[in-house]
C-alpha cells in the first residue's frame, strides 16, 4: 500500500517511522495540507492519511476519488472537516476514535490549574525578577461546582480527575452513561450552576456555538469555560463579549473555530491577520494552546499504530472496525455489519 500523508510534521514522521517498521507500508510525506489545491499529489498512490485542519470537502473528494483513491485514513478522532456525503459510495473514511483519553482531559484540567492560580502570569514576572503576588489570588478548587459537556471516554476521565479535587460535578449528555455515579443535568442547570465549564463533545449541528451569547447570560458571574473538543463549539465573538463585560472571568481554549490556518504552524515573525484571535490572545485571563492536548508520547504512538491497522484491515479485506460514513452519521441502514465495509 502506497500511503499519501498530509500536514506532516517531524513528530508524525518519527512515530509513524516507528511504527510502519511492522507493516512495511511506504508514506510520502507532504508538509503542506490536504486541500483543493494540494489533493492532486495523491496521483498514484491508494491512501490518503489526513489531519482534523485538512479540507476534505466535495471538491476535494471528487479530486482524490478522480486519482484512484478509495481509501482515506484520519488521524485523528474528529471528522467535521470530512463531507460524508461526497464519500460516500466512493471512498472510505476511517478514524482514530481514541488514542489517550487521558492526555486530553490531564491538559483540560492542566488549563484549569493554570487559569486559576495564575501560574502563567506568575512565571512571566519572576522571569523579570517580579516576586509580587498581588492579582494572583486564586480559589479551592475544592468544593467548586464544575460543569462537564460530553461524558464520552475524555469526559469520563476528566470527571475521575476532578472527583480527586473533591469538586462538585454536573453532568450532560445527549446519551447518558446509566454506569457513570455522576449527577446528569440538562445543558441550562449546566449554564446556570456552574464554576467552571468544560467541552467534552464532538462538533455537530446541535453542538456548533452552544457557547454564545444566550448561554452566556445564563452563566455566573466570573464562570471559566474549558474547550479542548472543537473550536466550533464556541462562538467566540460572544466569548470575547463575555470577557469583556467580565460575564466570563477566564477562557481556556486549545481550539480554536478558524484555527486552520495557524494551530502547528509558526507565525512567530508575522503580524496575525486574524482580528479575533489577536483580540482573544490579548487577555491576560485567557490561555490559549495551539491544540496540542492529544500531544503526548502515548498519544502519537497510538494514532500511528491504530491508523495503520485500519489501513491493514482494509488491504486484507477484513472488517474495518473504525469505518465511518454518511449513513452511520444519520442513524441509517449501514452495511458495516453484514459486509465489514460501510458501502
Amino acid at each position: 500500500m502506497k500511503i499519501a500523508f498530509f500536514d506532516a510534521k517531524p513528530y508524525d514522521m518519527k512515530f509513524f517511522n516507528e511504527v510502519n517498521q511492522s507493516f512495511g507500508y511506504t508514506i510520502k510525506y507532504f508538509e503542506y495540507k490536504l486541500s483543493e489545491e494540494t489533493a492532486i499529489m495523491a496521483e498514484g498512490y491508494e491512501v490518503v492519511c489526513a489531519f482534523v485542519n485538512d479540507n476534505l470537502n466535495k471538491e476535494v473528494i471528487d479530486i482524490l476519488y478522480d486519482e484512484g483513491i478509495k481509501f482515506i485514513a484520519m488521524r485523528c478522532a474528529g471528522y467535521n472537516n470530512v463531507d460524508f456525503k461526497a464519500t460516500y459510495g466512493k471512498i472510505h473514511v476511517v478514524r482514530v476514535p481514541a488514542y489517550s483519553p487521558y492526555a486530553v482531559a490531564e491538559h483540560a484540567f492542566a488549563l484549569i490549574m493554570t487559569l486559576n492560580r495564575k501560574i502563567h502570569r506568575a512565571f512571566n514576572r519572576t522571569r523579570d525578577n517580579n516576586f509580587s503576588i498581588n492579582t494572583l489570588l486564586g480559589f479551592d478548587l475544592h468544593g467548586k461546582t464544575i460543569g462537564v459537556i460530553g461524558t464520552g471516554k475524555i469526559g469520563q476521565i476528566f470527571i475521575n480527575i476532578c472527583k480527586g479535587f473533591g469538586m462538585n460535578i454536573i453532568v450532560f449528555d445527549k446519551f447518558p452513561n446509566e454506569k457513570l455515579d455522576v449527577e446528569y443535568t440538562t445543558i441550562e442547570t449546566i449554564y446556570k450552576r456552574s464554576d467552571i465549564i468544560s467541552l467534552h463533545c464532538p462538533l455537530m449541528k446541535e453542538t456548533y456555538h452552544m457557547i454564545n451569547k444566550e448561554s452566556i447570560d445564563m452563566m455566573k458571574e466570573g464562570v471559566m469555560i474549558i474547550n479542548t473538543s472543537r473550536g466550533g463549539l464556541v462562538d467566540t465573538d460572544c466569548l470575547i463579549e463575555g470577557l469583556k463585560t467580565k460575564k466570563v472571568g477566564s477562557a481556556g481554549l486549545d481550539v480554536y473555530e478558524e484555527e486552520s490556518e495557524y494551530f502547528f504552524e509558526d507565525f512567530s515573525d508575522e503580524v496575525l491577520d486574524d482580528d479575533v484571535l489577536a483580540r482573544i490572545l490579548s487577555f491576560t485571563n485567557v490561555i490559549v494552546t495551539a491544540h496540542q492536548a492529544f500531544f503526548t508520547k502515548e498519544a502519537l504512538y497510538n494514532i500511528a499504530e491504530t491508523t495503520l491497522c485500519n489501513i491493514k484491515e482494509y488491504d486484507e479485506n477484513k472488517k474495518v472496525q473504525n469505518e465511518i460514513c454518511y449513513n452511520c452519521l444519520n442513524k441509517s441502514n449501514c452495511q458495516r455489519n453484514v459486509t465489514g465495509k460501510c458501502f
